[in-house]
This record gives structure tokens, sequence and C-alpha cells, in this order.
């Protein structure tokens, strides 16, 4: 495949990206005004975004195995359309019961998606240029925090938040468009064999690559699932102007997900300790820096840079360490994800609900992190330890 073609691929699978990623992120800008529409409460609303994020570990292995036999740009497109109905019920959805429901069917596709388009990704570059193709894949979701969340708020906020979700189910029509005219069949891409894939997750490197996945970026949904109240109530930031500084908080996402990605090719696990400690540092700065306003912007700004440079490394990993099972892997690293952004959700909603406060929200994420920490600390550990048997395996037989 050309050069050309693989770039036009790759931003045929970021526009599917931006939509998905819209979708996930865009309740977040607008908790307020969906908690008000539908008389909830903000951490009752918040569960939206746990829903979602279950609806995603949940459907992820479930569509990873209904779409096994299809050709991949095939399964990308079916995807895309449960994604297309999804949105569409939110749009139209008439109380809270029916739009956490849509949200659930909205986030089946999700998981399987990026597990599929991460391996296209990869395969239609040369092998040392897979994280950064990984990682453009993904600029896609990087962009919706940029462009789509915020303009998303606005919208919502200007014409009401179902008038988001309807523009969100177009986006999804012109994503599934270009990923049928630009992304090519690929054939000669072994299907996944589920069964076989399955034996993945008996190889402890890939249990803990999860695990890695499910702390270290659960940190970060502790505390922007409660953004827009936390800049509002502790920033003193205007209804108006949160959608702008939900904007920085994209550009940094953007600048992390490309950083990451070059990072995760150097050196991947050096680089994820560090950017892990960084983030966790971030976020424990957060709890003091938001009750500024001006701290508080620049802290959300790199905070967005820590918290997406995790993403193309993190993804890498379990990609890496399950070696002949990387389908099934990648997409069941993207439940991971979700699975943290769930429990983060709900850690988030516990710290509010029992009367702790919005900075402790901040505390409580980087604690997650912390362990997320910890636990890629332990999988380094293993592997220096597996290579140095290896080596003196090699030195006895030689």
């Amino acid at each position: 495949m050309s050069a050309v073609s693989s770039k036009w691929a790759l931003f045929a699978l970021s526009v599917a990206a931006f939509a998905i990623g819209t979708t996930e992120f865009v309740i977040m800008g607008l908790l307020p005004e969906v908690a008000g529409d539908l008389h909830v409460s903000i951490p009752s609303a918040g569960l939206l975004v746990s829903g979602y994020a279950l609806g995603v570990a949940a459907g992820a292995p479930l569509l990873a195995a209904l779409t096994a036999r299809l050709e991949r740009r095939n399964a990308l497109l079916l995807l895309l359309g449960l994604f297309i109905l999804g949105n569409a019920l939110c749009a139209v959805a008439p109380n809270y019961g029916v739009l956490m429901v849509a949200r659930v069917v909205a986030a089946f596709c999700h998981g399987s998606f990026f597990g599929i388009g991460a391996v296209v990704a990869s395969h239609i570059v040369p092998r040392e240029q897979a994280a950064r193709a990984i990682a453009l894949m993904f600029t896609g979701l990087t962009l919706a925090n940029v462009l789509g969340v915020p303009f998303g708020t606005f919208l919502g906020q200007w014409a009401g938040w179902r008038s988001t979700f309807g523009a969100v189910t177009g986006l999804g029509v012109v994503a599934a468009i270009a990923v049928w005219r630009l992304v090519p069949a690929l054939p000669d891409l072994p299907m996944p064999h589920i069964r076989r894939e399955l034996v993945v997750l008996r190889q402890p490197q890939v249990l803990l690559a999860l695990a890695m996945t499910v702390l270290g970026f659960g940190g970060v949904f502790t505390v922007f699932t409660y953004i827009a109240p936390i800049l509002q109530q502790q920033s003193q930031v205007s209804v108006g102007a949160t959608g702008w500084v939900l904007v920085l908080f994209g550009a940094g996402t953007t600048v992390g997900n490309m950083l990451g990605g070059r990072l995760a090719d150097w050196r991947l696990m050096p680089s994820l300790v560090g950017v892990l400690v960084l983030l966790a540092l971030i976020m424990l700065a957060f709890a003091w820096t938001m009750h500024d306003t001006t701290a508080a912007i620049i802290t959300v700004f790199v905070w967005g840079v820590a918290a997406f440079a995790t993403v193309p490394p993190l993804q890498m990993r379990v990609v890496q360490q399950a070696g002949d099972g990387p389908h099934l892997a990648s997409t069941l690293n993207i439940a991971a994800f979700n699975l943290g952004n769930a429990i983060g959700a709900f850690i988030g909603g516990s710290m509010i609900k029992l009367g702790f406060g919005l900075p402790s929200v901040s505390i409580a994420g980087a604690v997650v992190t912390v362990l997320g920490l910890l636990v890629t600390l332990a999988s380094a550990t293993l592997g220096r330890r597996r290579g140095n048997h290896a080596l003196a395996g090699n030195a006895v037989r030689a």
C-alpha cells in the first residue's frame, strides 16, 4: 500500500475516531444541562459516563466475537452502523432511563472499532511506524476533545443537549462514508480466531497490561467526568467559557497523543512510567490550582498532554505482549480504558456524594493513577526477570 493511500486510510479511521470520541466525551461538558433537563443529580448524570464505559467493556469482547469472520473494513462499517443507531436514540430519548440505554447501545461499537482499527492501522504502514500509525488514528479521539467536545458543548448550551447528539449522528454517517471509500479491504489480514486468541488471557504480562490501562487511565476520568462543575464552582469559570477551557484540554490531548506515539516507538516502558508519574503529580496539584482561574486553566492544558501521552504506549504494550492474539487483546484493551473510565466516574461521584468536595475528586484521581504506576513497575520488573532468565538459559545451552 502506497504512503499516500496509507495516510488517507488513517485519515478515515481518524474521522471515525473523532465521531466516537465526541459522543463519549461531550456528555462531560453537558452534565449540568442533562441533569437539569432530566431532573437528576450531578452524580446521577455522571453515571451516564459509567454506563457508556461499561457498555464499551461489555460490548468489546461480544462484538469482537460476532465480527471475527468479517473482513476488517466490513466489520468497521457494521460497528459504525450501531454507533449511528445509538446516537440517534440519544437525540430523541424522552427520559433518563432511555438515554442510559441509548448510550449503552452507542457504546457497544466502541471497543471493537478501536481494537480492529488499531490492528488495521498497524498493518497499513511499515512495522517500525506501527505505534505512530495507532497514534494517528487516535488523533481523531484527541481532536474530539479539541473540537467535538467544546463545540458540542456550545451547541448543547445554545440549542439543547439533544441537538448535540443529533449532530453526532450526522458525524457518524460522514465517518462511515469515509471508512467505506478510503480504508482498503484487507483480505490478506488473518481473521482473528477468538477461541485461539483467548489463550492470551493466560499470559501474566497481557493481564498486567490490561490492569495498567484500567488504573493508569482510570484516574483521568475520576476527574474529567466532573470537569464542568469543577471549573464552574471551584475555578469561577463561566458556563459560556467552560467550552473554551475544554478546547485547551483537547489541544493538550492532541499534543500528548502524538508525543506518546513517538515515546512508545522509542522506549515504551520507561516512557510510560515517566508519563504516569507526571500525570499523578498534575492531578494532585489540580486539587489546589483549581481554586485559581488562571492556574486551573494552565493545569487543565498540561493535564491533557500527560493524560493522552499514555494512550499509544498503553495500547502498544498490550498488542506487543499478546503475540499471536493481537485482535482480541487490542479490543480488550479498549474495554480496559473504558472500564477505567467507569470506575473513575464512580469513584469521583462517590467522593462528591460523601461530601468530601470537588478538590477531593482530583486527589482520588491521582491515587488511582499511582495504582496504575505500581502495576506498570511490576510488569517492567517481571519482564526484566524473564529476560534475564532467558539470557541465562541461552548461556547454559551455549
